[in-house]
């Protein structure tokens, strides 16, 4: 039987996400070689994969309140800002 422990799992969700923030640099850099425009969306789905796998990586424990409050802040940020370059198109 194949059973995980939670660290295990927290470890495979971490390189998934790794993978998907690496893949979203390369599409990063590939639009800015052939258009020579960075994008913003894109910039910031990358960012939002960033912050959602160090959330999901978190140790509630090891932090102190306030940076978990302003990990909350980032997120908020992100997610307004990808709201209003999605509305603006």
């Amino acid at each position: 039987m194949l059973f995980l422990d939670i660290s295990e799992l927290l470890n495979i969700f971490g390189f998934i996400f790794l993978i998907l923030i690496g893949f979203e640099l390369m599409e990063t850099v590939e639009m800015y070689f052939k258009k020579n425009v960075i994008h913003a969306e894109i910039v910031l789905l990358v960012a939002v994969i960033a912050v959602a796998r160090k959330v999901i990586l978190l140790d509630l424990e090891k932090y102190d309140p306030l940076a978990i409050v302003g990990l909350g802040g980032i997120i908020v940020a992100l997610g307004t800002c990808y709201y209003l370059i999605k509305r603006s198109h």
